[in-house]
């Protein structure tokens, strides 16, 4: 079945201080959403607030990006934690975000995770379902974003929550239709380009072993650290123009 609209999506306020990750900026203007760093693995208050303004005059859906609190490693590193824990760094970072957010007029849409937490959820539907649960609790409007899969299927049911199913375009999949996290080197331009296609015209991806599988895709994620980020994102463009998954819900119910 064809995808009519997808989202483009990246993390923003990856940085610290005088650490910023400066080609942030020029790629907003090729996606629909952003996640923006809470405090914990990255980001600072003059960090998020520059990206809370600039999505507001770019009027694009802001997302809190919450992870362990990891500033020294970025995030990268995982934590074993109680659910007790899990919903309190979860409410803390989306807390933070939305308070700030609050005071220019802005909410948060979306909570996507980062780095060992994003893995973890991908992986672990326990720690996936107290992430959700702790979305909820801060509140129920909040869509929650994660890698398209059992697992995230298996939480919405459980707690209802909206989700946000997320696919990777520049990264491998294995042959079980898991993200190769170990791998450091992306896909190739072309073959991340015909993965937008496919995944429009037919809701499939191409994984490791050559096949095809079916995908339920509401959002792409375009990772910031590719050195070839920016040229995907515009040829990206060409091929479809990303809306937010909350309005390409909407729009396929018959709302709008």
């Amino acid at each position: 079945m064809p995808t009519k609209h997808i989202d483009f999506n990246i993390d923003a306020a990856q940085g610290f201080g005088i650490f910023k990750n400066n080609k942030e900026t020029e790629l907003l203007d090729y996606v629909s959403s952003v996640n923006i760093s809470c405090g914990f693995h990255a980001g600072d208050p003059l960090l998020i607030r520059e990206y809370l303004l600039k999505c507001k005059e770019k009027n694009l859906t802001i997302g809190a990006h919450i992870g362990f609190n990891d500033i020294q490693g970025l995030g990268y590193r995982p934590m074993e934690l109680t659910p007790e824990e899990i919903e309190a760094i979860v409410i803390y970072q989306i807390g933070a975000l939305a308070s700030f957010a609050k005071s220019y007029n802005l909410v948060i849409d979306h909570v996507r995770p980062h780095g060992a937490m994003y893995k973890i959820a991908s992986e672990n539907y326990d720690f996936s379902l107290a992430i959700a649960k702790a979305v909820q609790k801060f509140d129920k409007w909040l869509n929650y974003t994660c890698l398209d899969n059992e697992i995230l299927e298996k939480v919405s049911t459980e707690t209802g929550i909206v989700v946000n199913r997320e696919l990777f375009i520049d990264k491998t999949y294995t042959q079980d239709f898991k993200v190769d996290w170990e791998s450091k080197t992306y896909i190739n331009e072309d073959d991340a380009l015909n993965r937008i296609r496919t995944v429009l015209h037919s809701s499939q991806i191409k994984i490791g072993n050559g096949m095809f599988m079916p995908v339920k895709a509401d959002t792409i994620h375009f990772d910031t650290k590719n050195p070839n980020i920016t040229q995907l994102l515009r040829k990206a463009n060409e091929i479809v123009k990303p809306t937010p998954a909350n309005y390409n819900k909407v729009e396929t119910s018959g709302w709008v």
